[in-house]
């Protein structure tokens, strides 16, 4: 395995764990608080850095096919950012109901980056 590769799938991994706190966290307690923001900053950055990554692999590799996997991981990172900046204004701005029902956006931006993820990981075993 390459360091690109490691560093990549590092960043995927953290990306993963930061978001899934930041999700939970929000949905266990009820309301969007700042610490979630944190990690909703953390799951995008490194979510990024690991596409980038993995975008620099593939195009050294003459590249991949572009598939589910492009799409969905396309989509999910487009949400994260959205998701993120929503994040924000109902934190500053949101009213109580707001900021207790955001946890239903977060759930499913969250399932669609796990989604892209588990399909990463069957493309780069050669599953799909």
């Amino acid at each position: 395995m390459s360091k690109d590769l490691i560093l990549a799938s590092m960043a995927m991994i953290i990306a993963l764990i930061s978001y899934s706190i930041g999700v939970f966290g929000e949905r266990r307690t009820g309301t969007i608080q700042l610490k979630h923001i944190l990690f909703f900053v953390g799951g995008l950055i490194f979510d990024s850095t690991g596409t980038a990554l993995m975008n620099q692999i593939a195009s050294e590799n003459a590249g991949s096919t572009f598939g589910l996997h492009q799409i969905t991981g396309g989509a999910a990172l487009i949400l994260m950012g959205f998701h993120l900046i929503w994040a924000i204004v109902v934190y500053k701005k949101g009213s109580e109901k707001a900021k207790k029902q955001f946890h239903k956006f977060s759930l499913g931006v969250w399932t669609l980056w796990v989604i892209s993820f588990v399909l990463g990981m069957f493309v780069g075993m050669g599953i799909i």
